[in-house]
């Protein structure tokens, strides 16, 4: 059975684009940089948010949690006097940034007993992906293709060779996922492997996975370490293969470009 739950993960620091400080920016893009809301970044009269959530609802997913942070008061005013015709929205709170997973178990009380799609709050996905996850069974993922990317995306080709690579076997199942790879990784992958930019679909399984895990070197609770965890135990995740573009938001250095890519988009809430 179909999906109609997205969560968005939307509370991250978005350190990288404070950093970047060579790209020009308007006054509010800076004010958005400077405050780490990169999902609030504004681009040709919207905030990015509104082009992922336009794009869920077009996928069919019109049940959204966006999961922020307790500084995010903003993003939660903003939304409450925006009409939504579409969107049926919810908030749940990531009281620190503790990783993914964590981002991920926040929503636990949203999802309930459902299927959901997560998502990050700096990509926009390919209506066609979300689509996809949302009439998946049981657990899945989107498998990008690098040259995809290159070709459709504002991502450059060496940024995208520091990306998570995934492999699956013959029948499609997720067997391995690797974050950061090393030139020798992405070798022993071979030149079709496929990319992850954090596009799932779980089942209430998650959950209890991310409760479980230990954090990371970096100290954060990572949801590719819940993924491995319940792969472990079983759970299978199919990987469904896509060629198209994801607009990543990650710097300030892609606003420009985003922005461009987004200047002719239709925005129905």
């Amino acid at each position: 059975m179909a999906t109609d739950k997205a969560v968005v993960l939307a509370r991250g620091l978005g350190s990288r684009m404070r950093r970047d400080a060579d790209a020009a920016l308007t006054a509010d893009q800076a004010a958005a940089a400077a405050s780490g809301a990169k999902a609030m970044m504004p681009l040709a009269g919207r905030p990015f948010l509104d082009y992922s959530l336009a794009r869920l609802a077009d996928a069919g997913l019109t049940r959204v949690c966006l999961v922020i942070g307790p500084e995010h008061g903003a993003v939660r005013a903003y939304y409450e006097s925006v009409d939504l015709e579409r969107v049926r929205l919810s908030f749940a709170v990531q009281a620190e940034p503790r990783g993914t997973a964590d981002a991920v178990a926040a929503a636990e009380e949203f999802a309930g007993d459902d299927q959901i799609v997560v998502i990050n709050g700096d990509n926009l996905y390919p209506t066609s992906a979300l689509a996809a996850l949302a009439a998946a069974e049981g657990s899945a993922t989107i498998g990008f293709s690098p040259a995809g990317l290159v070709a459709n995306s504002n991502i450059p080709a060496d940024r995208i060779a520091a990306f998570a690579v995934i492999r699956a076997d013959a029948s499609g199942r997720l067997v391995d996922i690797v974050e950061k790879p090393t030139p020798e990784q992405l070798a022993a992958f071979g030149p079709g492997h496929l990319v992850s930019m954090n596009c799932w679909l779980f089942t209430p399984a998650v959950f209890d996975a991310c409760r479980r895990i230990a954090p990371s070197a970096r100290g954060e609770f990572e949801i590719a370490d819940a993924v491995r965890l319940l792969t472990a135990q079983g759970e299978r995740f199919a990987v469904l293969p896509s060629a198209e573009g994801v607009l990543d938001l990650s710097a300030r250095g892609d606003v420009a470009a985003v922005a461009a890519l987004l200047a002719d988009a239709r925005v129905r809430l």
